[in-house]
């Protein structure tokens, strides 16, 4: 692991019209400590749906958000900027193991999120050993594997398979969830810059207001807690029965953090490939800190990309200030406990958007990629991964579930690869000249989820 270090850019208070921040340089401490600051804002909203979502701590989740970014700065050495956030792609298997739905009145409970916590632990090292792989025999195997109609269609599933849960929360206070909802679609319209990418941020906080207004809002756990405190930590549990609910969400983990790697490449004008193993593993064993004690499994965050595009600083030192700042709010117990009154119907709504993100940006790697649907290979990939991960089609076998995002992603691999070798040893293939494969996450706006996300 290369030691890691920052020179100044220039004189550290100013950047050319035509200059970037490279990873390895730094604006002044103070310019640095504010961008930093700007990084936290913007993963801020995505990171606590995730908690709010499964009934998971915030604060232990932000915990290990912050644990996790520096370990990614580091095992990458200092090459990669990145803040590593909570992955929506793990809210269905966590979801389908503890049954918790957020605002539906049963606690959660804490034995079926201790296995949620194994499976996410599971995830962490599967995706740490194809880290491994990557760093070793590089990543072309991946676009192999998972080329745009696959990749596309796995991220799609992930979101379209969770909008009943968006549903269950929208319709406990549907004028609440209708408010946020326009109020995250008019922030995305009505400004530019910084302020337009913090749409779901701005969104909940308008949700939030409405909710107050209308009566929704409980404040009694807030003035319960105290001001300092260490968040709490929960065992996790491990039943390998539910382990097919979990492991192939590794396959979207895997092209989130290629795709990120090719988004800062594109961006810094650097050539990062050779790191791409080094962002698996460090992804992975960071996911596996999380579920070792309670938190939210992690991602690379593509609403940072944002603050990077606004600034022009790629510096990761601004991503270790981020880093700090969100282990030092995770030590005040009142701000958790104030993230988590936030109520259903605003839960509801910002998960309405961010779903379905989600579900539109696999659409859109379809799109920019030029994938030809035309061709019955990709059309009935993409056709039956949907139907399977919507319909939340179940499997048990030798008492391993399996349910709709195992059993999509499965079948969009399968379906493609067994389709296209049949086709071409037929001689029916009808193979467009689509460009090679850009992986998930690689054109992410500045305010998508990857995914995560």
């Amino acid at each position: 692991m290369a030691q890691i270090g920052w020179k100044l850019h220039g004189d550290g208070t100013h950047i050319g019209a035509n200059e970037v921040v490279s990873p390895n340089e730094r604006m002044k401490w103070p310019i640095t400590v504010g961008i930093g600051a700007q990084h936290v804002v913007a993963m801020f909203g995505a990171t606590f749906l995730v908690p709010l979502l499964t009934g998971f701590e915030p604060a232990t989740t932000l915990f290990f958000t912050g644990f996790g970014t520096i370990l990614f700065i580091l095992v990458t050495a200092g090459r990669l900027p990145s803040y590593l956030g909570s992955s929506f792609a793990l809210l269905a298997p966590i979801g389908a193991v503890t049954g918790y739905t957020a605002g539906g009145g049963a606690p959660l409970d804490q034995h079926k999120a201790a296995l949620a916590q194994g499976g996410i632990i599971a995830v962490g090292l599967t995706l740490a050993l194809v880290g491994v792989v990557v760093h070793f025999a590089g990543a072309r195997w991946i676009d192999k594997l998972m080329p745009p109609v696959v990749t596309g269609a796995i991220v799609s599933l992930i979101g379209f398979n969770l909008a009943p849960a968006a549903w269950n929360n929208v319709k406990q206070a549907p004028v609440t969830a209708v408010g946020t909802i326009l109020a995250i679609l008019l922030v995305t319209v009505l400004f530019k810059g910084i302020v337009g990418r913090l749409s779901i941020l701005i969104g909940v906080i308008v949700g939030y207001v409405v909710a107050v207004v209308r009566g929704e809002v409980d404040f009694g756990a807030i003035s319960a807690a105290g001001w300092v405190g260490v968040p709490h930590f929960r065992a996790p549990a491990f039943d390998l029965s539910l382990l097919g609910l979990f492991v192939p969400v590794v396959l979207v983990l895997i092209a989130e953090n290629v795709g990120h790697v090719k988004s800062v490449s594109a961006m810094t004008g650097r050539d990062l490939d050779d790191i791409t193993g080094r962002a698996l593993f460090a992804d992975g064993i960071s996911t596996v800190f999380a579920g070792s004690g309670g938190g939210s499994g992690t991602t690379t965050y593509a609403e940072n990309i944002g603050v990077m595009a606004a600034t022009r600083v790629y510096s990761t030192a601004a991503y270790i200030v981020a880093a700090a700042i969100a282990l030092v709010l995770s030590m005040f117990p009142k701000f958790g406990q104030l993230i988590a009154t936030i109520p259903p119907g605003v839960l509801g709504g910002a998960a309405t958007v961010l779903y379905g993100m989600i579900g539109m940006l696999g659409v859109r790697i379809w799109v920019q990629n030029r994938v030809d649907f035309s061709d019955p290979v990709n059309l009935n990939t993409a056709a039956v991964a949907m139907i399977v991960a919507i319909a939340n089609y179940t499997l048990t076998v030798g008492g391993v579930s399996f349910e709709g995002i195992a059993l999509g992603s499965f079948s969009a691999i399968v379906v493609y690869h067994v389709m296209r070798s049949l086709a071409r040893w037929r001689g029916t293939s009808v193979e467009s000249a689509s460009p090679a494969s850009a992986p998930a996450g690689a054109e992410l706006e500045p305010g998508m989820l990857k995914r995560e996300h």
